[in-house]
């Protein structure tokens, strides 16, 4: 962020070199000996040259910008519990369990599990739903991987 002074000192500069111009050509209009104008020109030259390392000098030093940088306390708002949309996704991770029966073996969500434990059971995806003969019954279980797909998260409570 620039501050203000330095849009001023431009105009200020630029203010001053007319109304030296100006004065020079006020001078050199009189008849006077070449003697006296070249001190003239000098002068105003030597004049311009000091207000210029002046005002080098006021830009370096308004360049650099002290900031104090106050940190707020971090602020840990206790954890809500998610809202009835989102956490209608979240399975019990306890219903995911071996089934060997299954394609030689494979991790499955148990149907009787989840609808002991999990609320919106009848509204699972039915193309995740899978059944199979455990040698002594038929079996419903969920594919946990069809399910991630389709959204749902299985998680330890």
């Amino acid at each position: 962020m620039q501050p203000a002074k330095h849009v001023n000192l431009h105009r200020k500069f630029i203010a001053f070199v007319l109304a030296t111009s100006i004065a020079i050509t006020g001078f050199s209009a009189a008849p006077a000996r070449a003697d006296e104008n070249v001190a003239k020109i000098l002068t105003g030259l030597a004049v311009l040259g000091i207000i210029g390392v002046a005002i080098n000098k006021d830009r370096k030093r308004n360049r650099t910008v002290t900031r104090t940088i106050v940190d707020p306390e971090p602020v840990h708002p206790k954890p809500r519990p998610l809202p009835p949309q989102v956490s209608r996704y979240d399975l019990p991770a306890h219903c995911l369990r071996f089934f060997p029966a299954y394609k030689d073996g494979r991790n499955l969500m148990g149907q009787k599990c989840l609808r002991k434990n999990y609320h919106h059971a009848k509204a699972l995806p039915q193309q995740c739903r899978v059944t199979f003969w455990n040698g002594r019954r038929h079996k419903n279980a969920f594919k946990p991987r069809c399910l991630r797909r389709n959204g749902y998260r299985i998680v330890r409570r």
